[in-house]
């Protein structure tokens, strides 16, 4: 868009604009969405930082909704219980039910935060969060990996707020509709992935 109006503008100049502005899109695009559903899905991948195996921690709504993510080095009870502090404080209301992989850290987390919420898990329960995971994935392997965990947190954390935007569900509309609605929504998100 900078190009068609005759100015040229580098890589750097971008990821500034990006640093600088990006958590105040991010903060109110999230401001302006809807209540989340009551049904989370939690996992957790492993992402490579400078070598370093660090823990990518995700939060994701029945509905497809990135809630949040946070970047830890460890894989246990202490970490998950700082995911769910995290969504808790940030969501404003504790879920009815959560949905998780076999990890016994989020019973135990559950348990010490007194959660009411019944505990689904399974084999193939959570892939709602699996799937998730396939967009960060893309980024990744588009930005060389991420440089440090900060950077992973900051970049992540915009790109979930933005992701959820234009990220159309398939349930509330016809199918009619939704073809007719991803076509733009297709080549916007592509331009928001190029800037980010």
């Amino acid at each position: 868009m900078l190009a068609e109006r005759g100015l040229d503008v580098s890589y750097e100049t971008i990821r500034r604009w990006v640093l600088k502005f990006g958590l105040i899109y991010a903060r109110n695009l999230r401001r302006l969405r809807p209540r989340a559903a009551e049904t989370w899905h939690l996992d957790e991948m492993v992402v490579s930082i400078q070598g370093q195996r660090m823990f990518l921690w995700r939060a994701v709504d029945s509905e497809g909704e990135i809630l949040d993510m946070l970047v830890q080095s460890r894989r246990d009870k202490a970490a998950a219980l700082r995911l769910l502090r995290k969504l808790l404080k940030k969501q404003g209301f504790a879920p009815t039910v959560l949905v998780t992989d076999k990890l016994r850290s989020y019973a135990a987390a559950g348990r010490e935060l007194r959660l009411s919420a019944h505990h689904e898990q399974g084999l193939r329960e959570n892939n709602r969060a699996e799937n998730s995971h396939q967009v960060v994935r893309r980024r990744e392997r588009k930005m060389q990996r991420f440089k440090s965990a900060g950077s992973a947190q900051c970049f992540l954390a915009v790109h979930a707020a933005i992701h959820n935007a234009f990220n159309l569900q398939r349930h509330p509309i016809s199918r009619a509709t939704l073809r007719l609605f991803r076509a733009p929504a297709a080549q916007q998100w592509q331009i928001a992935t190029a800037v980010a």
